[in-house]
């Protein structure tokens, strides 16, 4: 039986595209070949190359693994929704807003 390619929306396919082609310059940069990258990442030459290409079909463990096998590249992971100003806005509207009893006057105290 043949796998299934995930059904994406073409924006997160192309992000996924651009996220391998930069994986892929990375590589180039240090003059590393596929086959080492490959070796470090414990992942076959075939997923290396599927990644390179933007393969959505290749689990984020394996890009994390790759990026990790270019230098430590994956800590760049971490920055994905870290900025979340749509989530926040949306959590803070729905924060209690606390209310204060009103201020005595000096005529209601003893």
């Amino acid at each position: 039986m043949p796998k299934r390619e995930p059904r994406l929306l073409r924006p997160s396919l192309e992000y996924i595209e651009q996220m391998g082609h930069q994986i892929k310059l990375a590589r180039l940069r240090r003059k590393l070949p596929v086959e080492l990258v490959a070796e470090r990442a414990r992942v076959s030459r075939t997923t290396v190359w599927n990644i390179e290409k933007g393969s959505p079909s290749v689990s984020i463990g394996a890009y994390a693994a790759v990026m990790h096998a270019l230098g430590g590249m994956d800590k760049d992971l971490a920055l994905v929704c870290k900025d979340d100003i749509l989530g926040r806005t949306m959590q803070d509207l729905e924060l209690p807003v606390r209310q204060r009893a009103p201020k005595k006057r000096e005529e209601d105290v003893w």
